[in-house]
């Protein structure tokens, strides 16, 4: 039996994925889920995280009906970060209304999930409160990060 990756197999193909598209520089869709499970030798759970990963650095994402493709050009902050953004690029401060999950949605081209998912992190990480039945709102300011 093959010994377990210390940083956890999903994380190992994620990196050897992204390197493989940096490598490639090409453009469009990825090889179907069981493309990659034949390739990596592991589950379809294990695949899917490994993109998920990849979705939330802004390297890849998922399209209906296509399946997984490379995100170019555009705007390459993981998804994370550009929420975390909108409190400053809409002016925002403590105890303003943050958006809705559906405005967010529509804004940064995201899946539900994917947008509550992210809130839910700033929510533990003290950025919003939410208030049941009011939405969410400022609750901090983030704090400048120093990207390279």
């Amino acid at each position: 039996m093959p010994e377990a990756s210390p940083r956890g197999t999903y994380l190992v193909i994620a990196e050897a994925l992204r390197n493989e598209i940096e490598a490639e520089q090409g453009s469009g869709a990825l090889p179907s889920e069981a493309e990659f499970m034949d390739m990596h030798g592991v589950s379809r759970n294990t695949i899917r995280r490994a993109l998920k990963v990849l979705e939330a650095e802004g390297v890849v994402e998922s399209a209906p009906g296509i399946g997984w493709r490379v995100v170019r050009g555009g705007d390459r902050r993981s998804l994370a970060e550009r929420l975390t953004d909108v409190i400053t690029e809409d002016s925002l401060s403590v105890g303003d209304t943050y958006p809705s999950e559906a405005k967010l949605c529509e804004r940064f081209g995201a899946s539900r999930t994917a947008v509550r998912r992210v809130l839910a992190q700033m929510e533990g990480n003290g950025l919003l409160a939410t208030v049941h039945g009011k939405g969410r709102t400022v609750r901090a300011l983030p704090t400048p990060a120093v990207r390279p």
